[in-house]
């Protein structure tokens, strides 16, 4: 897959609420292929940065620039959150239908559907009501319908969170053959596991800036802040 959609720049960005810097300044740049995964404790920003660069954050100051201009940019990139949005629909139309507000016929929605159900394990729920599957069922359909849309960035926010190890297992599997196949993926996880597994750099947040980013391994064996040795010794941050 040719990625139009990169490199993002991230200029001093900051989000507020209430009057409170929740997120910023921070400055970084998102190129390249692969998967970064955000890490820091709860309260540290990463879904608060997932969310802005995907949009669905406003910043108070600062600039986040996709190579793409603005329509274009948001058609190219999916949103995948903790708690999957399920439509009241069977798992077939919830796969389906993004491509029927992308105008296909509904024969040619569902074919496609059926061929992405396969991928990603559902071949043998379609017919079922998406609200009706298990934790780790509905985070796929919640992937199927990302990626039938062959995204050139993907967000996923805590995507095996209260997941057991078969489903994480395959939700990873999952991610690993859309990032084979082009798909580059920014995520953030508390598993430090999973992060080992998956990641290929590490953006890490502490109280809402931009304390460190690194290749995987750098990270994980010589982490150069002192708030990322803490966190990789499992002391607790603020």
């Amino acid at each position: 897959m040719v990625n139009r959609l990169l490199p993002l720049s991230i200029e001093a960005l900051t989000i507020r609420r209430g009057g409170r810097v929740i997120l910023g300044p921070l400055s970084t740049r998102l190129e390249g292929d692969g998967i970064t995964v955000l890490m820091g404790p709860n309260g540290s920003g990463k879904t608060t940065l997932l969310k802005a660069m995907h949009g669905l954050e406003w910043p108070s100051s600062g600039q986040i620039r996709w190579a793409l201009p603005g329509d274009a940019a948001r058609l190219a990139q999916a949103f995948v959150f903790q708690s999957p949005t399920i439509l009241r629909r069977s798992v077939l139309g919830n796969i389906a239908y993004p491509l029927l507000l992308r105008g296909q016929s509904r024969a040619q929605a569902h074919d496609t559907a059926s061929q992405m159900a396969a991928q990603v394990g559902l071949a043998n729920v379609l017919d079922q009501p998406g609200m009706v599957l298990s934790g780790g069922e509905k985070q796929k359909l919640a992937l199927a319908r990302a990626l039938i849309l062959s995204p050139e960035v993907l967000f996923l926010d805590e995507p095996c969170a209260n997941l057991d190890g078969r489903a994480t297992r395959d939700i990873e599997a999952i991610l690993t053959e859309a990032r084979a196949r082009g798909t580059r993926i920014v995520m953030s996880t508390h598993d430090l596991g999973q992060a080992r597994r998956l990641a290929d750099d590490i953006w890490f947040l502490t109280a809402g800036h931009l304390t460190e980013t690194t290749e995987k391994t750098a990270f994980f064996t010589a982490p150069r802040s002192p708030e990322a040795q803490a966190y990789l010794r499992g002391d607790l941050l603020t």
